[in-house]
C-alpha cells in the first residue's frame, strides 16, 4: 500500500513535468520572456518523479537470508522455525 502511494506520487510528478514542458513549448513559440521558468519547473518535476520512482529501491532492506524487501517500512518477516518432534 505504501509503495503504491509513493509510485502514485512519482507518476503525478512526471505528468506535471510533461504538462509544464508542453506549456513551455507553447509559451516559447509565442515569445513570452518568462517561459524559461516554466522549463525549470518542468525539469524539477521530472527529476522529483525520477527520484520518487527510485526511492523504494534506494532504501530497500535486506533480511537475514539476504533477500531484499522493497518496502522499507514493512516489518521483517521471521523465518518459520522447524520444530523437531
Amino acid at each position: 500500500m505504501i509503495k503504491a502511494m509513493k509510485l502514485q506520487k512519482a507518476v503525478i510528478a512526471i505528468i506535471l513535468g510533461i504538462l509544464a514542458l508542453i506549456a513551455y513549448l507553447i509559451m516559447d513559440a509565442n515569445d513570452i520572456s518568462w517561459s524559461k521558468y516554466i522549463l525549470e519547473a518542468s525539469g524539477l518535476f521530472l527529476m522529483l518523479g525520477a527520484f520518487l520512482f527510485l526511492y523504494p529501491i534506494l532504501f530497500a532492506r535486506k533480511d537475514k537470508e539476504g533477500c531484499v524487501e522493497l518496502d522499507p517500512e514493512a516489518p521483517l518477516a521471521k523465518a518459520p522455525e522447524t520444530a523437531e518432534e
